[in-house]
């Protein structure tokens, strides 16, 4: 027995080099020119020739219409769409670049809608204990509220506030605005926030 395993991996491995057999092998990883309709990562631009593999292609690209075999019927419908198309593609795009009038005009409005709005907070009270919360309401919490209910974006270091809030009712928040932007009558940018209990 142990010479009839002995005599198969013979014939095997003297098979395997045969050169016939490294030359069908070729035949397999052959390559297929297809043209591109859309622009792919790391295979190409739409409208340009590559070569892959024949089940990437067929398996891939060719079902979801993101590439066509590269034969003349198909070549020219592509120079005809580029042709339709290129006007589309070359229009540029007009950067406005932001002025300080611009962006001064933009901070006076969130300050305006900051100081006349009232920020509600809904928190969980403390039994026994009177107007305490559960879980005081911290600085990243009332930036999340502006965002969410005022629709207004301000960095921390707008908001000044030491400590966290821990009580229920009316408060007011003193806000840190550029110089650039004009005070109100009560001479300080307050944010009001009236937290009530859940």
């Amino acid at each position: 027995m142990a010479c009839f395993h002995y005599g198969k991996n013979v014939l095997r491995r003297s098979l395997m080099h045969h050169p016939l057999l490294y030359a069908a092998q070729g035949v397999r990883y052959r390559k297929l020119e297809v043209i591109l309709t859309t622009t792919i990562d790391k295979l190409g631009r739409a409208g340009e020739m590559v070569k892959v593999a024949p089940g990437y292609f067929r398996n891939h690209l060719m079902p979801k219409l993101l590439a066509v075999p590269n034969i003349d019927k198909f070549a020219h419908l592509i120079r005809e769409q580029r042709e339709i198309y290129q006007a589309k593609e070359v229009e540029e795009v007009k950067v406005v670049s932001k002025t300080e009038e611009l962006s001064v005009k933009e901070y006076e409005a969130a300050a305006n809608r900051l100081a006349s709005a009232k920020l509600n907070i809904r928190k969980f009270i403390i039994e026994g204990k009177g107007n305490e919360l559960r879980d005081p309401v911290s600085k990243e919490e009332i930036l999340a509220e502006v965002a969410r209910q005022l629709q207004v974006q301000i960095e921390p270091e707008n908001l000044q506030l030491p400590t966290p809030l821990s009580s229920l009712g009316e408060h007011k928040v003193p806000l840190r605005l550029p110089k650039s932007t004009p005070k109100p009558a009560g001479d300080e940018w307050t944010l009001n926030i009236k937290i009530r209990k859940r």
